[in-house]
């Protein structure tokens, strides 16, 4: 009996030692899983580097703008012809006096492009056409015609404008500038009213200096807002006759057209 108790005894300690060896031998890895590093991101050295969304402003997006930077810009402008001065003839009778040319404003989309010679100095040329309609009022033409507002007729402007600006703050985000260019004006598809018998409209070649001010800022990565007001000084020349050419009619007038703009600039 007593040997029986004393084996029974040393099994319960063999399998007891057994199964604590086994925990240990379990609990080893787990621990060692458990208390391993995460690789909760990706290392420095595996990011890319170098870039830079477009609608982002990052370490190397440059501030402001200066020598070499090219710039697309896509604005809405108002086209407001001034009508300083005009005069009215027509063939046989002489000058209407007291009449004088009355030109529509318009409102069109406009592209330019900017250059940066050096980091105050740009070289910019707009592009846009807009249609205007031109009326003679009073004066003696209302008493030859009977009505006081004759229309004349309408036509569309072409009048790229080439600008040297002068940037006050290069390399900042706000950056005013002043400026001093020429515009040429061309006048296509024109047609006269029909008031008067006038079906025949045409207007001939022009052009004249031109003044700016305005200021750029930079709204995040490359893009910029614009706005600019230029001043032209330009005279229209036009006649208008009817289909026989038996009525003709000049007109001489100072446009002097302020054009208003703004809209969103790209560098590049």
């Amino acid at each position: 009996m007593v040997k029986f108790r004393s084996f029974l005894t040393a099994t319960v300690a063999g399998v007891a030692a057994l199964t604590g060896a086994a925990q240990a031998q379990t609990a080893t890895p787990n621990a060692a899983y458990v208390n391993a590093p995460v690789m909760n991101h990706i290392p420095d050295a595996q990011k890319p580097s170098g870039h830079c969304g477009i609608f982002e402003t990052c370490a190397s997006t440059k501030i402001g703008l200066g020598k070499g930077d090219f710039m697309v810009r896509l604005s809405g402008v108002g086209v407001l012809p001034q009508d300083r001065d005009s005069s009215v003839k027509v063939a046989g009778v002489g000058h209407m006096n007291g009449t004088h040319l009355s030109t529509t404003n318009q409102a069109m989309p406009e592209l330019t492009v900017e250059y940066f010679i050096t980091d105050n100095l740009s070289v910019d040329l707009i592009a846009t056409s807009t249609h205007h309609r031109v009326n003679a009022v009073g004066g003696a033409l209302a008493g030859v015609s009977g009505r006081q507002v004759t229309d004349v007729g309408s036509a569309w402007v072409l009048p790229p404008t080439l600008t040297f600006a002068w940037h006050f703050r290069p390399h900042k985000r706000f950056n005013p500038y002043v400026g001093v260019g020429a515009t040429a004006m061309w006048f296509h598809n024109a047609r006269g009213s029909g008031q008067l018998g006038l079906t025949k409209l045409n207007g001939g070649f022009t052009g004249g200096p031109a003044v700016n001010v305005g200021f750029d800022y930079q709204l995040v990565g490359n893009w910029f807002f614009n706005a600019d007001v230029k001043q032209m000084f330009v005279r229209m020349h036009a006649w208008a006759e009817n289909r026989a050419e038996t009525l003709k009619v000049r007109a001489h007038e100072s446009l002097d057209p302020t054009v208003v703009s703004a809209g969103i600039a790209y560098r590049f």
